[in-house]
């Protein structure tokens, strides 16, 4: 779909772009290809496409596919989509917030793929809603802005590296990402995106149990990035338990958030839960809420 075709259908729709909906329409073919194929679909591939827009996507997808599952908040652009793929045997088309039907159906969607263009305002947040659920999709190909991709594949240590990176670390590798120009978009936006390839781990480094407290204990450490991790982490564990960990994974007492590694993360859940096991005390999470935790402002 070239440019000169999106200005015309949103002309002769009379549709209005919302900006809160963070709506800009990936128009280069080039790019799109190259999207598409990021996501070395096979024909039986089921793919979540998460924003569809005016469906250029949704076009390479469906050739390349087994099904497409698009969802679109937008009730314009969803019925646009409907006119515009009537004969589409092996598309369905959603009308919904997408974060909501994450949240709310809790399918397994462990054998898809997910290829979107990402609306900006809720990338964040639906990665980590996809990397958190127990059937987490098999591979993430998406377009977002460029500073979100620099945080997912951030280095530890590294001043990008922070909350985002760990969620989505924890359950997927990444592979690589390429820089989509702003020139590529229509409306125009601010700034440049890119296409981030994440590949599902083989293993699970945490069951999905422990993985609700390793939310827990990441989110209290990067609650305030200039402060110690271990004061932080006082708020929500006994001092002694918290000082036996650190001493048994090196820790120094002084250390921030954002010096620490996955693997010390996921290190420090485990013998975390295992005290707390053994002493018999509940979840201390109740001042975080972190089940139902509102992703919106990762």
């Amino acid at each position: 779909m070239k440019l000169t075709e999106i200005k015309q259908i949103l002309a002769s729709g009379q549709i209005q772009l919302t900006k809160s909906l963070g709506q800009n329409f990936l128009h280069d073919g080039n790019q799109l290809r190259r999207i598409v194929s990021a996501a070395e679909l096979r024909p039986g591939d089921p793919v979540l496409e998460i924003g569809p827009g005016l469906g250029p996507l949704t076009e390479l997808l469906l050739a390349k596919a087994g099904r497409v599952l698009a969802i679109e908040k937008d009730r314009r652009l969803y019925e646009f989509l409907e006119h515009r793929f009537p004969e589409a045997k092996n598309l369905t088309l959603i009308h919904a917030d997408a974060l909501d039907y994450l949240k709310e159906r809790r399918a397994d969607w462990s054998a898809w793929k997910l290829v979107s263009n990402l609306p900006y305002s809720v990338a964040s947040p639906i990665l980590v809603e996809l990397a958190q659920m127990n059937g987490s999709p098999e591979r993430l190909v998406a377009t977002l802005q460029i500073e979100v991709a620099q945080r997912l594949f951030a280095e530890m240590g590294g001043k990008n590296c922070g909350l985002l990176t760990l969620l989505v670390q924890l359950r997927y590798e990444p592979q690589y990402w390429f820089k989509v120009p702003a020139t590529c978009f229509f409306p125009q936006p601010s700034v440049d995106s890119a296409c981030v390839v994440l590949e599902r781990r083989a293993q699970p480094p945490l069951s999905q149990e422990l993985t609700v407290t390793f939310t827990q204990v990441v989110k209290r450490s990067f609650s305030q990035r200039r402060k110690m991790m271990f004061k932080l982490l006082k708020e929500d564990w006994p001092a002694e338990a918290l000082a036996t960990a650190f001493e048994q994974l090196r820790l120094p007492a002084q250390i921030r958030a954002e010096a620490v590694s996955l693997e010390q993360f996921v290190q420090l859940t485990r013998i975390l839960s295992r005290g707390q096991r053994d002493s018999g005390e509940s979840q201390p999470a109740s001042k975080l809420n972190q089940a139902n935790h509102e992703r919106r402002n990762l």
